[in-house]
């Protein structure tokens, strides 16, 4: 399988139980609930996506022919950032984001990258079914959208954009997830919407508050 990526980096994860862990974050493009174009936004399922994930033409993004070809190029990414990389060879991270990262990981790229040493996060909106075979994600984390049938109901991390009409977090809270994030949405009314999933997840304390501290700090 040939896979299209839109951007690879190094960085820290930013949000969720993951927040401060160095990782090589390997975006694909496309989705299957937002062309990516600001045209079609209206009439979108999901509406609010801040990330561009059109095209592969994104720092260290590109075609890649194969899953050997795509773990390789997140080690020499993974190379490049860590100062003691091979001494961290058992931290080695990757998150596989989008877009919709289920559209594209499939169990040949999570082998190629569990040889590589990595341990695999992907970051879905749940309308995908993970990979069949012996290769797992090793975290997973759902981020539902109103409007969108989940075909997940399990896994370690759901991440809930918050608010959304239609999506609210009683709808999720009996999901079988280790953990359970409210992210504030971002845009003109950040602060408000801040100030409301505070207020949520004091009151409800199976919630807790998720910021995206990456761009509080300058980060990508």
């Amino acid at each position: 399988m040939a896979y299209a990526v839109k951007e690879r980096f190094y960085t820290l994860q930013g949000e969720g139980a993951n927040s401060g862990r160095a990782a090589v974050f390997l975006r694909f493009a496309g989705c299957n609930l937002w062309s990516g174009r600001e045209a079609d936004r209206a009439r979108a399922i999901c509406q609010f996506c801040d990330t561009d994930f059109v095209g592969v033409q994104g720092d260290g993004g590109g075609h890649f022919d194969s899953a050997a070809a795509l773990a390789q190029a997140v080690e020499q990414t993974w190379q490049a950032g860590a100062q003691d990389a091979d001494l961290a060879r058992d931290r080695r991270f990757v998150v596989c984001t989008g877009g919709e990262p289920l559209l594209q990981v499939d169990a040949p790229l999570l082998q190629a990258l569990h040889a590589l040493h990595f341990q695999v996060a992907v970051e879905t909106n749940g309308t995908q079914p993970v990979p069949t075979g012996t290769e797992a994600i090793d975290w997973l984390c759902v981020s539902p959208k109103a409007g969108a049938a989940l075909v997940l109901h399990a896994g370690d991390e759901l991440k809930l954009v918050f608010p959304q009409r239609d999506a609210e977090p009683a709808r999720y809270a009996d999901l079988s997830f280790r953990h359970f994030f409210l992210q504030p949405m971002d845009g003109p009314q950040k602060h408000e919407n801040t100030a409301l999933a505070a207020a949520y997840c004091m009151a409800h304390p199976q919630w807790r508050l998720s910021l995206q501290s990456h761009k509080l700090i300058g980060l990508r």
